[in-house]
């Protein structure tokens, strides 16, 4: 088995983690790359193969992304271009796609024996359309923001399905995401929790001038279109999956879709997506229950 070991040694400990992760794949007779940024760190462990990234996921089984969910983010768009599936190794917080905990790196054995289970997740595709025909294009796992301009108080949009309008608000942004992302940013704004192996297109208002605006649940093959309109001639953010990407001026058009490319993430306890919701995003309420409890 070849494995790609995508590091953040930037997360406490990452280093150690990785070191012993890759003690027990060696053992497993795992093949081991990692990008060549990363020789210096690793310099003694000889029998690590060191380029560059599309190169080695090219010719992976699996990708081993070391750190939390911005690591897998990280890593999506070179798994989705080759369909290589990943596995998430928590070193941080809360690491919800992360289905391996640095405590339980023992499971790595059940990696090397075939023994997990994969999990399928619908990716977005977006596309600014500008007046001079100089489209760009990007895949997101999570999400795709708009923010209302830096200096603007307020800023109006316009959303709409193959021609016909379904959402005109004033807000400070709009998150589009997948149900992947359903338990990220949109989550803190107020959408609900989405299964992740549902396929659709979350569309979530942030901060909206309005006591009716709600999120929007559009199926896969819908088909988006935005609109902006300010009274300043500052422009709007663009941000993919967390990284500020570009900015869009009043005269672009933002269209988003569903990706004909897919994410595997490897799940390799057999846990279900509740027991991550129970386990760490209902964490705050279950402590503050339990401190009522004790009084």
């Amino acid at each position: 088995m070849n494995i790609y070991i995508l590091p953040n040694l930037k997360k406490d400990n990452s280093e150690l983690y990785v070191r012993n992760a890759v003690s027990i794949l060696r053992k497993n007779n795992a093949e081991l790359s990692m990008p060549k940024k990363y020789q210096a760190d690793f310099s003694d462990l000889d029998f690590i193969e060191f380029s560059n990234e599309d190169e080695l996921v090219s010719k992976c089984d699996i990708i081993l992304a070391v750190g939390g969910d911005g690591t897998i983010l990280k890593a999506s768009a070179a798994a989705s271009k080759y369909d290589k599936p990943i596995l998430g190794l928590n070193c941080g917080r809360l690491g919800f796609m992360c289905t391996l905990e640095h405590n339980e790196l023992e499971l790595l054995d059940n990696l090397c024996n075939g023994d997990y289970e994969f999990q399928r997740r619908i990716m977005l595709d977006g596309e600014i359309l500008k007046p001079n025909g100089e489209n760009k294009t990007f895949t997101a796992l999570n999400d795709i923001v708009v923010s209302k301009p830096q200096h603007s108080k307020i800023s109006d949009f316009e959303v709409s399905k193959s021609g016909k309008v379904v959402s005109s608000i004033r807000a400070d942004g709009l998150i589009f995401s997948t149900p992947t992302g359903a338990t990220a940013y949109s989550l803190s704004a107020g959408g609900p929790i989405i299964e992740p192996d549902m396929e659709c297109i979350e569309f979530t208002p942030i901060c909206p001038h309005s006591l009716l605006s709600r999120t929007m649940i559009f199926s896969k093959s819908s088909k988006l279109s935005v609109k902006f309109f300010t009274n300043s001639n500052e422009r709007f953010g663009l941000s993919v999956d967390g990284v500020t990407k570009e900015d869009i001026s009043s005269k672009d058009v933002l269209t988003i879709s569903a990706s004909d490319k897919y994410i595997k993430l490897i799940d390799i306890k057999g846990g279900s997506f509740f027991d991550s919701v129970n386990s760490k995003l209902m964490r705050p309420l279950k402590a503050i229950m339990e401190d009522s409890e004790n009084v």
